[in-house]
């Protein structure tokens, strides 16, 4: 009987790994940037235990305020310090590890005056996180695989879905899309050309437990993360 139920439970075993072999896992994402104890860029992705790392945080923009990037102990982004991350961060993609900006936080200023103002900052992470060209990138040349949305607060509605339109518009996942949405303008060229080849920009959202997330729950309706 023993015998018995051990060669069931060793059948049910191998088809719940079979099953998850052939299924579609998500990898594991870790948040890296808020503890100067934590190590390096490079030694989190080296783990190999990361499909993503989310650079934690881009937790000040919109309203007329100069965005800035807070990576706690890591470097100091206003003597432009954190420039040096660029290298790291090629080292992780060169390892597979997608490296994403995490946008927004518990603890970050921020919120979107008007359509206008969700738009000037879907540029600006475009030109200096995302493909885009600026003098001033924060964290130097290299460019994201994505952009984390974890939206805690921040005065407007527009904190919460019309961000997300404009970035849609302004990065675009597809050059079909792109082409719908430039209509010429000049930003829009070099989207042309960097969708041309093949690169894929994904935006998330990081939503709390309950659902439709009251920060992001409309954003999440878009249809415009993936």
């Amino acid at each position: 009987m023993a015998l018995h139920s051990a060669i069931k439970f060793s059948v049910f075993a191998l088809v719940l790994l079979m099953l998850a072999i052939d299924s579609d896992v998500g990898g594991i994402a870790i948040y890296w940037g808020q503890n100067g104890n934590e190590g390096t860029l490079v030694e989190t992705s080296a783990t190999g235990n990361y499909e993503f790392v989310n650079l934690a945080f881009l937790s000040t923009f919109g309203n007329g305020q100069t965005p800035m990037i807070n990576l706690a102990g890591h470097c100091d982004p206003y003597s432009n310090g954190c420039t040096g991350s660029s290298s790291e961060i090629k080292s992780c993609q060169a390892k597979g590890v997608q490296v994403m900006l995490f946008i927004g936080g518990a603890a970050g200023s921020y919120s979107l005056a008007s359509s206008e103002d969700a738009s000037q900052v879907a540029i600006y992470l475009w030109n200096n996180f995302l493909g885009g060209y600026t003098s001033s990138q924060p964290l130097g040349p290299a460019v994201l695989d994505a952009a984390d949305f974890n939206i805690k607060g921040g005065k407007g509605l527009y904190c919460r879905s019309e961000i997300l339109h404009w970035i849609n518009s302004t990065l675009q996942l597809n050059l079909s899309k792109v082409e719908e949405a430039c209509s010429g303008a000049v930003h829009c060229q070099h989207i042309l050309a960097y969708s041309k080849k093949g690169k894929t920009l994904h935006l998330t959202a990081s939503p709390r437990c309950p659902f439709p997330d009251d920060w992001v729950g409309n954003a999440l309706k878009t249809g415009y993360q993936s």
